[in-house]
């Protein structure tokens, strides 16, 4: 959940970005309507402000833990994606129709059904916000849109975790689709970063090696990494609504192959302090418990073809970097101090000092 002092960042981090001339926003030729389910997460602020430069028109359905986040811009709408819990979707029965629906919110295929079969009909296009991770991994390591889904085991399952997260969302997927059919577009993205990414997944590369010094890299220099910087994709996806635009699309950038050598050395010419790389192997990190973030063990490419014909751009990881370094500098001492799921700086050293 995105907090205002976060959301706050973004936006200026935006409206700067508009200001140099790097990102016009002009406005659209026709306003829509546009519903988010969802709004207050990493995702939601950056669609949202997009949005709103555009000139349209702006709903929210969420549970309302942070209201008034947009002020009078943006009209709020109170409920509950599970249908059987608090207002559940009330707010959004009846016959109100909307050119756009942006579903950032489904997880549990029970309620993305439930709003689904709700919205069809009075929307033109539904947008889920699907994910990579849906894919068979045991089908291969190339996954065009075309691959072969995961499977549920447990239908009866609707707790989102690391095994059930990418299952839950394949079925989400596919509900979606058979639901809405031609009305809906499915975008399926790799790890979001960028500014107010709350996971601290990518931010934590970008911080360690500007920080500089002898700094433990990710095993398996070779394997390839990708991901999206969300300032291209949450634009993107309100365009593909403008559009009105079908189909399914992998959001994984960047434009051409990254390994992880690659990247690290990205990030070691941003910063002008000294750093020399250690690079363990898999071994090394399981039998010290280290585990990288965004750095599985094995590799997957995600092929990202539609998606660029389809207009989704990936800005340079030097844009990426550079952005996710001076969100991460403007947060408070407190959000800085207490970094999500980083190696620590004792099991860095002790690592490094195995390899010397």
């Amino acid at each position: 959940m995105t907090s205002r002092r976060e959301f706050l960042t973004i936006t200026a981090s935006a409206l700067a970005l508009q200001a140099s001339g790097l990102a016009a926003i002009t406005p659209a030729t026709r306003p829509l309507e546009i519903l988010v389910l969802g709004g207050t997460g990493f995702l939601g602020p950056h669609q949202i402000d997009y949005a709103l430069a555009r000139g349209h028109r702006v709903t929210m359905f969420n549970r309302g833990s942070n209201p008034g986040m947009y002020g009078d811009a943006v009209e709020e709408l109170i409920g509950n994606r599970d249908p059987e819990l608090d207002q559940g979707l009330s707010a959004l029965a009846g016959d109100r129709t909307w050119d756009v629906v942006i579903d950032n919110s489904g997880y549990v295929p029970r309620h993305v059904q439930a709003s689904a079969e709700l919205l069809k009909g009075r929307c033109r296009r539904y947008i889920y916000v699907s994910t990579v991770a849906v894919y068979d991994f045991e089908e291969g390591s190339v996954f065009p849109e075309t691959a072969k889904l995961a499977v549920l085991k447990d239908p009866s399952v609707e707790e989102v975790n690391g095994e059930t997260y990418g299952p839950l969302k394949a079925e989400c997927d596919r509900i979606v689709r058979s639901i809405l059919g031609d009305a809906c577009t499915v975008v399926r993205p790799t790890y979001v970063v960028g500014p107010g990414d709350h996971t601290d997944r990518f931010t934590y590369y970008v911080v360690r090696v500007n920080r500089g010094g002898e700094v433990l890299a990710p095993a398996g220099p070779e394997l390839e990494t990708q991901w999206v910087d969300a300032r291209d994709l949450c634009p993107w996806i309100v365009t593909l609504g403008e559009n009105d635009t079908p189909g399914i699309f992998n959001a994984a950038g960047p434009a051409s192959k990254v390994d992880r050598l690659g990247l690290m050395w990205g990030l070691r010419a941003m910063t002008e302090a000294p750093v020399v790389f250690y690079w363990p192997d898999q071994a090394l990190l399981d039998e010290l418990e280290i585990q990288f973030p965004m750095m599985e063990p094995g590799s997957e490419h995600f092929v990202n073809t539609a998606s660029m014909e389809a207009g989704l751009v990936y800005r340079s990881l030097a844009d990426t970097a550079t952005g996710t370094l001076q969100w991460w500098q403007a947060q408070d001492d407190e959000r800085r101090s207490n970094p999500r799921r980083w190696p620590t700086p004792e099991q860095e050293a002790v690592a490094i000092a195995r390899l010397k």
